[in-house]
């Protein structure tokens, strides 16, 4: 199979993963990740540090939890919301209506791989707990420099792996043994919640990651913190 085929095929996949999973996702990262997931996400925005009136485009935005956060922080810049799953952003559609940001947050169907939008467009790009889950993550992490400003920061969160060996072998067996089961008994999902850890072997680590970002040329410096003992790590890109 080629190359681009195999993107294809992978693409075709996950999406079918999280329009399956799409109603109980929000409540499955908080019992599967023992509400980790809020204060990363918590941890990222206080090191993004959104200016009142900053605009964003968080790629891959799912439920649209961090796209909310960005726009509570900017206050009135525009936060864009892009994901290729219609019902995954239907359920953030609700979320955004609730806090009354629908003004302020919009939400479009959309490719990672080819965002549609200018170059320069935003001061920051994010994209939390996906970028494993995409066809190419060098090209998406290109794309979302792309459409920042310069000076603007390309942000990732996303699960990682922990370097103490012993918390290592644990957290592995969580993960890739009763993770999966989980899914099972509290969302009737196994296969979907399997593929959770299986998209994560062959992602790199949070300081191969780090330098893979510095040698793709688009960023002057690169921030990262391994949260958690490495289960997750920030990357913060610094656009040239």
């Amino acid at each position: 199979m080629s190359q681009q085929a195999q993107q294809k095929s992978k693409e075709e996949f996950v999406h079918q993963v999280f329009e399956s999973i799409a109603k109980d996702y929000d409540r499955m990262n908080t019992i599967l990740s023992f509400r980790r997931h809020k204060s990363w996400r918590k941890f990222a925005m206080k090191k993004m540090a959104v200016q009142p009136g900053d605009s964003a485009i968080d790629v891959c935005c799912g439920t649209c939890d961090w796209a909310i956060s960005i726009a509570e922080a900017s206050g009135t810049g525009n936060v864009v919301g892009l994901d290729f799953s219609e019902k995954m952003l239907e359920v953030g559609r609700g979320k955004v209506d609730r806090r009354g940001l629908s003004q302020q947050v919009s939400l479009i169907r959309g490719n990672a791989m080819s965002l549609p939008f200018p170059d320069n467009t935003f001061d920051y790009a994010t994209i939390g707990f996906a970028l494993r889950n995409v066809p190419d993550y060098r090209h998406v992490l290109k794309e979302m420099a792309r459409v920042v400003k310069p000076g603007g920061k390309v942000v990732s969160l996303e699960l990682s792996k922990p370097t103490w060996p012993l918390f290592r072998s644990i957290y592995y067996f969580y993960f890739q043994r009763l993770l999966p089961w989980l899914g099972k008994l509290l969302a009737n999902r196994y296969e979907q919640y399997r593929w959770l850890p299986e998209s994560l072997i062959a992602f790199p680590d949070y300081k191969e990651l780090a330098s893979i970002m510095e040698r793709d040329g688009c960023f002057n410096r690169v921030e990262v913190y391994p949260l958690t003992g490495g289960i997750a790590a920030l990357h913060i890109g610094h656009k040239k």
